[in-house]
Order: C-alpha cells, then sequence, then structure tokens
C-alpha cells in the first residue's frame, strides 16, 4: 500500500511538474515588450507611427502640460510638433486657429497627420468646436482644419478617437463624454451624429476594478477601430464589456433608425480603451488585468497576446510592419500628483 501512496506522490509530482512548465512555456512564448520612448511627470495617451516617426499627444487634463503633441526623436526626446508655437496655449489664453487647446488623439493616414482637439480642456466643457487639424507630413504643415458643428456635439462632449477611411474618404470619432459616434466627410466637411445616447455608445458601467481596487468613472463610446477590407466600424465604451459594429455603407446611406437597428452585437470582452485592427485581428487593451488581447475577427476566437506589469493601462495603438506599439497612460494611477510618475510607449511584435 505504501508502494502505491509514493508512485502516486510521484506520478502527481510529476503531472504538476509538466503543467508547471507548460505554463513557463507558454509565459515564454509571449513576445518581448520593448520600451521606444519614456517621460517623466507628462501624461500621454495617443500615439501614431507613420513611415517609423513616432507622434504621440497629451491631454490637457490638467494644468501645465509641456505640449500637446510631440514628435519622438530619440529613447527619450520629446520634440513639439509642428513647433512650440503650436503647443504654446496656456488656460485663459484666447483661442485662435493656430494652436492647440486639449489634444486626445493624434492618427496618420496617407502621410497626414490628424490631430483631434476636443477643445474641452480640464473636461470644463467645449470651449468653441470641437477641432479637427491635418498636417502634412512631408512639409510638417497645416493642410486642412475642420471645426465640427454644434449639431454634432453637446457641451459636455469629449471627441475621444478617430479612425480614417481612405477610401470613403471619411473620419469616424466617438464621444466618451457624452456617448454618441461622429461622422465627417472630408471632401465636404460636413459632419453627422449617430447613436446618441444609443445603448451601443453607452457606459454600462460605472467603474473599473484595477489592482483590486475601484477605478470610478464612467467613460462612453471611446475606443474605435476600421476594418477596411469588410467596411464595418468597430467601437466600444471604456468603462463596459460589450464590443459592437456598423456597416459603413449602412452610415454612409442609412436613416438613423437603419443605422440603429442595424447595430451588431458582436461578443462580450474585456474593458479596454484604444483598438486597432489589423490583418483581421483587433488588438484592444484589457484595461483590469494589464494585458493586450487579440481576437479574430473571422471566428471571433480571442486569445492574450501579452500580459504583465509593463502594461499599464494600455491605452492607444498603432501598427507599423509587425509591430504594434502602445502607450502606457496609467489613467488609474494618476488622479493627484503625476511629477514621478513615468508614461511609456512601447511596442511588440505581432
Amino acid at each position: 500500500m505504501k508502494q502505491i501512496v509514493a508512485s502516486l506522490f510521484i506520478l502527481m509530482t510529476l503531472i504538476g511538474c509538466k503543467n508547471e512548465e507548460k505554463k513557463k512555456e507558454k509565459v515564454e512564448k509571449q513576445p518581448e515588450i520593448v520600451e521606444v520612448a519614456s517621460i517623466k511627470g507628462q501624461q500621454l495617451t495617443g500615439v501614431t507611427v507613420s513611415d517609423h516617426r513616432i507622434f504621440v499627444n497629451f491631454p490637457r487634463w490638467r494644468k501645465n502640460i509641456k505640449f500637446s503633441v510631440a514628435e519622438i526623436k530619440g529613447k527619450n526626446d520629446f520634440v513639439a510638433y509642428p513647433n512650440e508655437k503650436w503647443n504654446s496655449w496656456k488656460e485663459g489664453e484666447q483661442i485662435t486657429d493656430s494652436v492647440f487647446v486639449a489634444v486626445q488623439s493624434v492618427v496618420a493616414s496617407k502621410n497626414e497627420l490628424f490631430v483631434v482637439d476636443t477643445r474641452n480642456p480640464e473636461f470644463k466643457g467645449v470651449q468653441g468646436n470641437p477641432v479637427i487639424f491635418v498636417f502634412d507630413l512631408n512639409s510638417n504643415k497645416l493642410l486642412r482644419k475642420y471645426d465640427l458643428p454644434e449639431k454634432v456635439f453637446h457641451k459636455n462632449s469629449y471627441i475621444n478617437d478617430v479612425r480614417i477611411d481612405p477610401e470613403q474618404n471619411l473620419a469616424f470619432f466617438t464621444d466618451s463624454g457624452s456617448a454618441g459616434l461622429v461622422i465627417l466627410d472630408l471632401g465636404t466637411g460636413k459632419a453627422k451624429r449617430i447613436l446618441d445616447q444609443h445603448k451601443s455608445t453607452s457606459a454600462e458601467a460605472s467603474y473599473l476594478t484595477i489592482n483590486n481596487k475601484k477605478w470610478e468613472n464612467t467613460v462612453h463610446s471611446d475606443g474605435i477601430s476600421i476594418d477596411l477590407k469588410n467596411q464595418k466600424l468597430y467601437y466600444h465604451s471604456l468603462t463596459d464589456y460589450s464590443l459592437y459594429a456598423l456597416s459603413i455603407d449602412k452610415i454612409i446611406h442609412g436613416t438613423e433608425k437603419e443605422i440603429e437597428d442595424s447595430v451588431e452585437f458582436v461578443a462580450k470582452t474585456a474593458a479596454p480603451d484604444g483598438m486597432i485592427i489589423h490583418n483581421g485581428i483587433l488588438y484592444f487593451g484589457d484595461l483590469e488585468n494589464h494585458k493586450i488581447m487579440q481576437m479574430n475577427l473571422n471566428d471571433k476566437n480571442v486569445s492574450v497576446l501579452v500580459e504583465g506589469d509593463k502594461i499599464k493601462w494600455a491605452d492607444t495603438f498603432s501598427v507599423e510592419g509587425n509591430e504594434l506599439y502602445f502607450t502606457n497612460s496609467r489613467i488609474h494611477e494618476s488622479g493627484g500628483d503625476i511629477s514621478n510618475l513615468v508614461y511609456t510607449v512601447n511596442k511588440v511584435k505581432i
């Protein structure tokens, strides 16, 4: 009997060791997270990469931000883009057509840089109109400027993220302050608002749980991405666990009711911030568990791309070549003094 017990013990130990080896093997297969650049005491959110040039933005969520938009020139070398004058605005000063006020997102498309200025500094309400600036990345000069008309935003709107459809010449925005989506025709400058206060654009939760602590906030439609091949728009509220999609053709040609009726519930997911689609894969963060997830849009299979303590609120994503870039905006840790917090831009192979 003792021999049988001993044999069982040895067998269970071997099985346990094999399981541990499998776990280690699984972790070892995780691609390496490489830090591209870091900055202390300046909270960044957006990142975009174009022809090896990396651009980031710093939202005006507090006073004394160093700049709104910057280009990363080296490991820790952030240079105001397109120049210091554009980044010189201070609260209380006059707002002109050639200054950034409260930038939340930067996205490059076809050698152009789209800068989304919420014009809502410190969430005190929109001053004037939200603005989208478009810069030529060859000359670094302003090409176009779009003022969103009053009919497409509310006083508490926070026009958050943008995705560009070059084929349709459209820009799609989320409004995380007042639930809804905004569509801008880049040719005519006309804009419309859809899914205003709709279930699919409204947050279903008022907090997230991170490191066993409640991060209390209600953030509506936030993450957005386009499947250009299948002409489909995906979007997600931040304090929410539901991913939705819409046909771009329906957005263009449908009535408001037809658009609402065509909203597709895609899947239950982790709570993310930004999202991006590349080669049929949707990449998004799992804010509560310090992960970056990947979903195959064909079969909706979800798996972990990377996880661990190098991920501190994976905020925004950009892809160049076979590398996924993301920012650590550390929003859950940035409620007070951030002067000693380090914010990073990172990349990982996909």
